[in-house]
């Protein structure tokens, strides 16, 4: 699509000297007129679109001159169409009025265009410093985000590596206990065989905590390990149909884009169940030519489009989480119903899948 350039803006595509010598030809053409229509017409208010332009554009120097060429065709051409003034003075006088009308304009003009810089270049000077803020912000997101996911994974090593050691080195010992106690046929044996039990049942919550807190294992497949098992304790727990399903290994050497991509997973998959009431759920991962495509499909009620304001944290979570990977992040109803939400990862050292483009979806943009 072209834009209509107006009469005022032609000159800021064109060299000082080009603009130059149009505004002086305009002012020649301008004073023929003047001459042709006689001196009952007036044109002063015509010879200062040129003045103006040049002001504008060029600047006051070159102004001043098409001012006075203006004046001087003006004068010239009163003359020559045969004019008689009483007295040399009266000429003198219009072209005195004329040059100072002139410079006021011209003044005026020079002013009006350094409030304009200067209010340009505050524009510009808080667009960057807006700019600044919005990198900041997003670095500082990605940094938490990022934090959240060590101090998860942390404390899921601390776990598995402190207290479950800890709990498993309590459990011998008071088995030890309960095996002497029975040697000697205490009735305190009883006791200790529940002990056992107990601190057995300890070291199993707490393995199922670490796990919770890492859900993805610290090798290239274990974004699929997760999701599998994801999708068959979802299936167990809420009584639904949730599969995993992957034609081909995925590898992600990348653990931290594996586990957002985990993290966004869950959450449409938690999404589909609570607020779509979804029966039917498959998380699927795919390879194709351009990143690693996850996609989150349900049969459920669907999402209103547009969406509505009072919108929970969980989409803007998970659009942020793709956002911090490099991946489009895309949500759209699904076409016989329920909801498609994907996720696609472009290829990266590590990565040996790609994936076809997504379009995205104009509310989450």
């Amino acid at each position: 699509m072209f834009r209509t350039i107006s009469w005022f803006e032609w000159p800021a595509s064109r060299s000082h000297e080009s603009t130059v010598a149009i505004s002086t030809l305009l002012v020649v053409v301008i004073g023929i007129f003047d001459y042709l229509t006689g001196w009952q017409v007036s044109w002063a208010t015509v010879y200062a679109y040129p003045i103006v332009i040049t002001a504008w554009y060029v600047g006051p120097r070159w102004a001043y001159a098409l001012s006075l060429l203006s004046v001087v065709l003006y004068t010239v051409g009163d003359l020559a169409a045969g004019f008689q003034f009483s007295s040399w003075l009266i000429p003198l006088w219009n072209a005195l009025t004329r040059l100072i009308f002139y410079a006021i304009l011209i003044q005026l003009l020079l002013h009006v265009r350094a409030l304009t810089h200067g209010l340009e270049m505050r524009v510009l000077e808080r667009t960057k410093d807006l700019r600044k803020e919005i990198a900041e912000r997003e670095r500082l997101e990605h940094e938490l985000l990022e934090v959240g996911a060590r101090e998860r994974r942390r404390l899921s090593f601390d776990i598995h590596d402190g207290l479950c050691q800890h709990l498993t080195g309590t459990a011998l010992a008071v088995q030890v206990l309960k095996e002497k106690l029975a040697r000697k046929n205490a009735p305190e044996a009883a006791e200790a065989a529940k002990a056992v039990d107990l601190i057995e049942d300890g070291i199993a919550l707490s393995r199922k905590l670490a796990k919770g807190l890492q859900p993805v294992e610290m090798h290239a497949g274990g974004l699929m390990q997760a999701l599998q098992e994801f999708a068959t304790a979802t299936t167990e727990l809420f009584k639904i149909s949730c599969r995993f399903e992957c034609d081909s290994p995925i590898l992600f050497g990348d653990v931290s884009a594996a586990d957002h991509l985990y993290h966004l997973a869950r959450e449409a998959t938690a999404n589909a169940i609570k607020h779509g009431h979804a029966r039917n759920i498959v998380i699927s991962l795919e390879a194709g030519e351009e990143g690693s495509l996850l996609t989150v499909a349900d049969d459920g009620t669907g999402i209103p489009t547009p969406l509505p304001k009072s919108a929970g944290m969980g989409l803007t979570i998970m659009a942020q989480r793709a956002k911090l990977i490099g991946a489009i992040f895309v949500i759209q109803p699904a076409p016989r119903g329920g909801t498609i939400v994907s996720c696609c990862v472009p290829d990266r050292p590590g990565t040996e899948q790609t994936h076809p483009t997504l379009t995205r979806d104009p509310h989450y943009a």
